[in-house]
């Protein structure tokens, strides 16, 4: 299986470290690392270069406040983009909470541990564990959501949000969507994750409601494990 884009290991975890950060709350510390973000990009294959330079253009010429502003619209209010994988999966299931913990084991065994109140399957947390941690298992972890990582870039690109590019960075480190794929993320677009709950609306008849939001803490949104 070919993947998207000729990369090396060291370039797909560079891309994959890159991508985690960028994917985090927008602060202070995001935009002091940008230098460097943008010498780690630079020699990266064209696709994941050209994809991840458009976001760092985006984040120097946007005021923070702005940033932090589409970040919460983006992730938060909207369900189509949570980066929150197994929600893809298993929604709001009893099923998800024991996926939760098969991330966090797999985490542990590979000597990684959460931050206080982060959870596992954010797609920023995945991928620096996949850049940092294990690269093999981290990986298989992106492709068996590859279904919700492809909804939440296609919702982004309709969005026309400037996050569309890292996720199709992201993308391009995986290999070509299959059809299997893509028949999922039909269904999933049509049909939602999976509820347990009586008298909900289906999934695809409130996409794009805003559910309840809590706002961020001072320290902004999840941004990858601390080892």
């Amino acid at each position: 299986m070919r993947r998207g884009t000729a990369a090396s290991a060291v370039e797909l975890a560079a891309a994959r470290q890159a991508a985690s950060l960028l994917l985090g709350y927008p602060d202070e510390a995001l935009l002091g690392r940008l230098p460097l973000l943008r010498a780690v990009v630079a020699p990266l294959p064209a696709p994941i270069a050209g994809s991840l330079g458009r976001f760092l253009d985006h984040l120097e010429t946007t005021p923070l406040e702005q940033q932090q502003a589409g970040y919460v619209e983006t992730f938060d209010l909207r369900r189509r983009s949570s980066l929150y994988l197994t929600y893809y999966v298993h929604g709001d299931t009893r099923k998800r909470g024991m996926a939760l913990l098969q991330f966090k084991h797999l985490y542990s065994r590979a000597g990684m541990v959460l931050e206080d109140g982060e959870l596992p399957d954010h797609l920023a947390v995945v991928l620096e564990f996949t850049a940092t941690g294990d690269a093999a298992r981290g990986e298989r972890l992106l492709n068996e959501h590859r279904a919700g990582l492809e909804l939440i870039r296609l919702a982004l690109e309709e969005q026309g949000s400037p996050y569309r590019w890292v996720l199709q960075a992201v993308s391009a480190t995986l290999p070509p969507v299959q059809a299997a794929d893509r028949e999922a993320v039909l269904r999933l677009a049509a049909e939602g994750p999976p509820a347990e709950e009586v008298g909900v609306d289906p999934y695809g008849a409130t996409a794009f409601a805003p559910p309840q939001f809590i706002p961020p803490p001072p320290s902004g949104a999840p941004a990858g494990a601390a080892r």
